[in-house]
């Protein structure tokens, strides 16, 4: 047995989800990068939009996770960003771009 896998089987219940997430944590976080990099290989403006609205949200679910310090998360907030206005510029045309809560509910209370 590995010391990794010895040492999962002397872990307490919560200790083991801490860990699980922290490994599902950086998972999200390579497949990001491995997103980013498709990205600059994809000359297609209809998959780069696709990629950069995918890759907006893992960098929004990862600034949300607790496994990360706070300086991580807001790099991860600041990326989410600007990854969501290069999804916007790339988006095409007649696609609705998604509104945020605000406006959403600025909708619902003009009806």
């Amino acid at each position: 047995m590995n010391s990794i896998a010895a040492g999962a089987a002397q872990a307490t219940p919560y200790q083991a989800q801490r860990a699980a997430l922290s490994q599902a944590c950086h998972s999200l976080w390579l497949a990001t990068l491995s997103l980013m990099t498709a990205f600059m290989h994809q000359p297609a403006p209809a998959h780069r939009y696709l990629l950069a609205r995918r890759i907006a949200n893992n960098l929004a679910t990862l600034q949300e996770q607790e496994c990360f310090d706070d300086q991580t998360r807001a790099d991860f907030s600041r990326l989410s960003a600007r990854w969501r206005r290069k999804a916007d510029l790339l988006a095409p045309e007649g696609v609705a771009r998604p509104a945020g809560m605000l406006t959403r509910l600025q909708r619902l209370f003009a009806r």
